[in-house]
């Protein structure tokens, strides 16, 4: 069966062998598998380091910590953007520690040097009392790649790396209706996840455990496997398509009406009672409406939305460690970072993204999400407060996952066709880290 009914690819032309290495238990524990990602891979792709929105003006810059290291993004007074090691080259103190902030000049707390926003010392103590002669316009902050796409700012560690735009293919071309880079982010949730971020990476990878960790959603999103679009990329990225406004096709009686398709049609001006027992069909009918009186409701990015994004779920995994989950009325960043001292740990970011509406209330928001404007970052205890509706149903096995791996029972998984991409996920890993085999 091809799967033609989303942008009219079939599956087969983005459906790569695999080879079947078996994914062991100790890659999710082993500081020597936790080193040789850090090495091999973390420090070599691209990462979204924060907002646009964030940098304004000439002097605003934005933070990011990963691993041990940390990275500034700061906009220069030609308007670009430039990305540094957050790190004076003086004696290593870290030189910013708020998430967002603007300042003219980069201030050590240390000895005082400071450094222009181009990344060049400006100022030291004692200059003439170096032995190499004044430091000052030629000392200079270690500087890393940085581009921008989407709402995003992004960085790569290696500056040799492949170009941004490049790397993300084919998400440019196929994301471009959204409107991405109009969007504003509306939850920002930060956590240390008591498993390794492979676990997380492995759930978002795979739709198989949806019927039993998110049994609710099937009245809303088709989740059946033979109605779900899996593609995989060159690149090591991969998409998932599931039909929304759709019933799953595992129900029982997937053509009765659902409170939420039901909510959907009301809500578009057209009558449920019009799809009783055929509610099935409801999908196209909605995607009328929505094209129909979207605009009128300031729904403006539906206009360059195709057909299915007005009702489906178009879920990417970015290799290795991010998920961008595309909705009708937003998105979702959902990331995994290595812990910096502790591989049976993890920093979860949960992000969510809206575009600019006339009345947010005129559309249904995603299942356990409330509207609300510029979200700031809020860093949460696990298991103490709610990482979003959705998300701590997927957090909730990590723990029994991270300790079940560690079992002389696990003999590296059994792995069925819909979780191809977990396969491929972790083969890919084993080649950029050149590990093949279980490290004693």
């Amino acid at each position: 069966m091809t799967k033609e009914h989303f942008l009219g690819r079939t599956l087969e032309a983005y459906d790569p062998p695999v080879r079947g290495d078996r994914i062991t238990g100790e890659r999710y524990y082993s500081p020597e598998w936790a080193k040789a990602e850090w090495k091999h891979v973390f420090t070599k792709i691209w990462h979204i380091g924060g907002l646009l929105a964030d940098l304004e003006e000439p002097g605003d810059w934005i933070t990011h910590n990963i691993g041990r290291d940390s990275v500034f993004m700061i906009r220069q007074d030609d308007g670009s953007i430039r990305a540094f090691f957050n790190a004076c080259v003086h004696r290593g103190n870290r030189l910013l520690w708020s998430d967002v902030g603007s300042s003219e000049r980069i201030t050590c707390s240390y000895h005082g040097w400071q450094y222009g926003k181009d990344g060049t010392l400006v100022f030291a103590q004692d200059a003439e009392d170096f032995p190499n002669g004044n430091p000052c316009g030629k000392a200079h902050l270690t500087e890393i790649a940085c581009d921008t796409w989407g709402p995003f700012v992004w960085f790569n560690m290696n500056l040799t790396a492949q170009p941004l735009h490049e790397w993300l293919a084919p998400l440019p071309e196929q994301l471009a209706g959204y409107r991405m880079e109009t969007m504003t982010k509306v939850l920002d949730v930060r956590c240390i996840v008591p498993c390794n971020w492979k676990i997380i990476r492995d759930n978002f990878n795979e739709s198989y455990h949806l019927p039993t960790l998110h049994p609710e959603l099937a009245s809303f999103i088709d989740d059946e496997y033979t109605d779900t679009s899996f593609e995989m990329y060159p690149s090591g990225h991969n998409r998932m398509v599931q039909k929304g406004s759709h019933p799953s096709k595992r129900l029982d009686y997937p053509d009765a009406m659902q409170p939420l398709v039901e909510d959907e049609l009301r809500n578009w001006g057209l009558d449920p009672a019009d799809f009783e027992g055929r509610v099935t069909e409801a999908r196209p009918a909605i995607q009328q409406a929505k094209r129909r009186l979207g605009p009128e409701r300031g729904c403006h990015h539906f206009e360059t939305m195709t057909d299915s994004q007005l009702t489906d779920y178009y879920h990417y995994t970015l290799w290795p460690n991010t998920t961008i989950t595309m909705s009708p009325d937003g998105f979702q960043i959902l990331r995994s970072e290595p812990h910096p001292t502790d591989p049976e740990k993890c920093i979860f970011d949960h992000w969510y993204l809206m575009p600019p509406m006339k009345d947010r209330t005129e559309v249904v928001t995603p299942v356990g999400m409330r509207p609300f404007a510029h979200a700031e970052r809020e860093t949460v205890i696990y298991g103490e407060a709610t990482l979003g509706y959705v998300a701590d149903q997927d957090m909730s096995v990590a723990v029994g996952q991270q300790q079940g791996l560690h079992s002389m029972g696990y003999k590296g998984g059994i792995i069925s066709g819909q979780e191809k991409r977990i396969q491929r996920f972790h083969e890919l890993l084993n080649d950029a880290c050149g590990i093949h085999g279980e490290i004693e």
